[in-house]
């Protein structure tokens, strides 16, 4: 399996996140993706930087001017005389108006935000374009015949939405890679996110679609991040209505519970005869993450491989989460090893 990386995801690195209250160093850090990239070198996955791609295949998946945004949001607050890192202040919530972008970079930063956990730095669009770009070279290398290949993005992507960014994540490198596997003579691609937070922006994404399936398994918002996306009654809109299908589940679930719930979830992913699939591969699941809670050990995760093996799908995996870093490599490799024991 040929693996995705770029080294500009150090560049977004240095700002802090207001986490249940404290601003905090943010857990999502550089270090997360060196400790991958040590486990997969040592695992023999040979490793490649990714391939160039025109912005406008962001705009696939993202609105013109949320992407602008982007690209010149850190800029731009330094002609405004700020220094450092940027976080939203305010938030378009329940009766005030959406229908109006902001001109001034502080309420454009609340317009496009959902949280204050995701500062933009300096170098954070550098990051995220190439963690894009590495989304998009696994997808093509699938698309040109490999039977699966892996994105080692950071910043992660899921939780960024089509005009929306937040959870640490600003462009939606798994959307971007389904995007590109339709793009390329797959006309059925299904999205699996198993990342212990719900993939909002994903479902948000492709809310109205019926040609890309979003199933996630993850914690129940009731009392996890993000919150207000991911309830069960959750099904799509549209044509994309019955496309979109959520497995919440409770604090506390081990493995017993979580591998009933992917076997279902599998199901659906079957029902769905998919040509290809992207696995938004969060490893937050894992027993010592320090900001989740399902009880995961490492030894569990080549098991999760091994049962996305038994789709016999050419698959994409786009990294997500996962936050105990010294675990991490390791526990991120165990599923992709798992996965080829089984192909």
């Amino acid at each position: 399996m040929r693996v995705a990386h770029s080294p500009l995801h150090a560049r977004h690195d240095g700002g802090k996140e207001l986490h249940r209250g404290e601003l905090v160093p943010c857990f999502e850090m550089p270090v997360r993706a060196d400790y991958i990239l040590k486990a997969v070198e040592r695992a023999g996955f040979k490793v490649s930087e990714p391939r160039p791609f025109t912005q406008e295949s962001l705009l696939r998946v993202h609105d013109a001017r949320f992407v602008e945004f982007l690209r010149t949001a850190h800029a731009e607050w330094r002609a405004a005389g700020k220094e450092g890192f940027m976080l939203p202040s305010g938030f378009p919530a329940r009766s005030l108006r959406r229908d109006h972008i902001p001109s001034g970079i502080n309420g454009r930063m609340g317009y496009y935000s959902f949280d204050a956990s995701t500062p933009i730095v300096e170098g954070t669009w550098d990051a995220a374009l190439a963690a894009a770009g590495c989304a998009l070279t696994a997808a093509a290398w699938v698309a040109e015949g490999d039977k699966s290949a892996y994105a080692l993005c950071r910043p992660p992507g899921h939780h960024a939405g089509h005009s929306l960014y937040g959870g640490y994540c600003f462009l939606n490198n798994a959307a971007l890679a389904a995007q590109y596997l339709r793009d390329h003579g797959f006309a059925r691609v299904a999205v699996l996110d198993v990342d212990y937070h719900h993939g909002n922006g994903t479902q948000d994404i492709f809310w109205e679609r019926s040609d890309v399936l979003f199933v996630s398994i993850h914690g129940n918002p009731e009392t996890e991040y993000p919150y207000f996306l991911g309830y069960a009654d959750e099904r799509g809109g549209g044509a994309g209505e019955g496309y979109t299908r959520n497995f919440p589940l409770p604090r506390g679930t081990g493995w017993k519970e979580y591998s009933a719930t992917l076997a279902a979830a599998m199901d659906v992913l079957g029902g769905f005869s998919p040509d290809a699939l992207v696995v938004s591969l969060g490893v937050d699941t894992y027993e010592g993450d320090p900001i989740s809670a399902f009880k995961l050990a490492t030894g569990h995760y080549p098991l999760m491989g091994q049962r996305l093996a038994e789709l016999k799908l050419p698959t994409v995996f786009v990294q997500e989460g996962g936050y105990a870093v010294e675990e991490i490599g390791t526990n991120v490799a165990g599923v992709l090893e798992g996965f080829l024991s089984r192909r």
